[in-house]
Formats: structure tokens, sequence, C-alpha cells
């Protein structure tokens, strides 16, 4: 069964393609079997990255490498100033891209926090408290004023029953359930399904009940777990640009290099001034406050578009 149609099913038919008697439940030895084919119903972390795998890909791109290398030469030159100048634009690059990445990974921690520790549910005939991460589909659980719902659920009963689904819809306003069918396939969107409740929801008002159909990463808000996770990691127009940029100013160093000392040995003048002269002249060259201006640049549009509730996972 398609989990996306579950909304279209009788409640009859809902409960025999989950092979589940509504006044009994399913019974131990079918929940181990389906414990096993499903996995616990959880949330699952992977591909999130360490705190300090996030700081050192701070340190990774062209322009900030050339400025790395621009630092480590005015510091051989003895130019003091121009090296502390430049290690604390890099710095500073690196602490903000951290600081937004980082709140970013986060995102997953709280998705985790949405799902319920315990859930009622019938099993063998009887009305149990079990942990949320032991339900499986098929599981019928009761839902009452204040629950969070453990799983995506296909309502088999409800009793002037609200769910507030802004976690998951971003509607503000709590749902009104009923259990009758909706006719529309997967064109009806997840907020107008109001026959199903979903992990990461709430029950704000009335009771009811439901028979589990999907868990875990299988749920609509494990689905979102899902992406943030597996995003693909591709550079934006703006890296490439930078990228570019920074490959461009390196190449044209090393030019400015080699012309000034070569052209400077031809004159007669001495080798080493003409070398001091030549990296002076390269270090000059790299723009050293470009990384920072466009790092704060970037922050301070993330921080707007946070305060509209759109958290942006990289800074560029």
């Amino acid at each position: 069964m398609d989990s996306k149609l579950w909304h279209t099913q009788l409640i009859d038919e809902t409960l025999t393609l989950l092979e589940v008697q509504q006044d009994s439940g399913l019974h131990d030895g079918e929940v181990t079997q389906r414990r096993e084919q499903y996995g616990p119903n959880e949330l699952v972390e992977r591909g999130l990255k360490s705190p300090w795998q996030i700081l050192l890909e701070q340190f990774r791109e062209t322009m900030v490498i050339v400025l790395i290398v621009a630092a480590l030469i005015s510091a051989v030159i003895g130019d003091v100033k121009d090296m502390i100048a430049i290690l604390a634009i890099v710095i500073l690059n690196a602490v903000l891209g951290f600081v937004q990445e980082y709140r970013a990974e986060q995102a997953m921690a709280a998705l985790k926090k949405m799902s319920a520790p315990v859930v009622k549910v019938r099993r063998d005939g009887h009305v149990v408290e079990i942990k949320s991460v032991e339900l499986v589909p098929g599981d019928i659980i009761l839902l009452e004023v204040g629950d969070a719902i453990p799983a995506d659920g296909r309502l088999i009963n409800a009793t002037n029953l609200k769910v507030q689904e802004a976690s998951l819809t971003g509607e503000s306003i709590p749902v009104e359930k009923a259990t009758d069918p909706i006719p529309g396939g997967e064109e009806v969107p997840l907020g107008d399904r109001k026959n199903m409740v979903y992990l990461g929801t709430a029950v704000t008002y009335g009771r009811g009940s439901a028979v589990v159909v999907d868990t875990g990463m299988s749920t609509e808000l494990g689905k979102i777990a899902d992406m943030i996770q597996t995003v693909e990691s591709e550079q934006t127009p703006l890296q490439r640009r930078m990228a570019q940029l920074g490959k461009t100013l390196a190449v044209a160093a090393i030019g400015i290099v080699a012309v000034v000392f070569v052209l400077g040995l031809l004159r007669g003048e001495d080798l080493a001034e003409m070398f001091l002269t030549a990296v002076a002249m390269a270090v000059a060259a790299v723009p050293e406050g470009l990384p920072a201006v466009v790092t704060i640049s970037l922050a301070l549009g993330a921080q707007r578009m946070l305060r509209r509730n759109a958290l942006i996972r990289k800074l560029p």
C-alpha cells in the first residue's frame, strides 16, 4: 500500500491492509515480527558533521587559502601588522561560517525532540503505555489533549479532535480532524488530510484513536529529516565565483613575483631585496578584506531570514 494514499481508504480497508483488529490491537508475536521488519520508531541521524569537521571546512576555500599564504609570507618578510590583519579576517570568516552551519546541523536534534517519549497503545486487547520507539505499523494508539503524536497514523475515532500541525505544515491554527476517507490521491496536501495524524504534531483538543501506518524515517517528519541530512554539497554560484577569483588572484600574484623578480635581476638589483619586493607586491595584490565583507554581508542576510523562520544550512 502506498503510504501517500492511506487517507483515501475506508477505516476497515486500512485495518485489513495492516492486518490488525481495532478492538484488540496487535499481539506480541506480530509486534516482534514487525519491529524486525520496520525497525525502531525513531529518526536516524546519519551524515552529520562533527563541530571540528565543520570548523576545518571553513579553511578549504581557495580565497581563504590564498589569505593564509599571504599571512605566512607577511610573517616571513617581517610585516607583522599585515599578518595580524589577514589572520584576524581569516578567523572572523571561519567563526561566522562555523556558527551558521553548526546551528543548521542542530536542526536534526530539534526534529528528534518532537518525538513523544511514551504513548498509550492497545495490544492484546489491553491498553498499555510503551516507549514510542517501540511502535510498529498496525499499532492502535490512543490520543488525548496534550499528547504528542508518536508516528503517522490513520484516524479510526475522533471526538472533537483538533491537532496542532504547525511544525509540519506551517498552519498556525489547530486542524479539526475527522475519520471519513478523502478522495484525491497524492494531490491532497498534508494539511488537508483531515483523517491523518503525523509525527511531530500534538493534540490540542478532544480525543481519538488511530492506527499507525508509518514509523521512524518513513513518516513525513522522517522524510524531512532525511532531506536535511542527505542534501548534496554543491557549490553555489557565489562560491564558484569566489573560488575562481581566488585562483585568478593566486596566478596573478605568482606572475607579479616572477616578473618583478626577473626584471630586478636583469637590472642588477640585489637578489634578497628583489625577492622581498616581489613578495610584498604579491601580498598587496590580495584583497584581504573581501572574504570578511562577503561573509559579514551573508551573515546579516541569514539573520534577517532567520527572523522570518528560514534557517540557512550553509552561509554561501
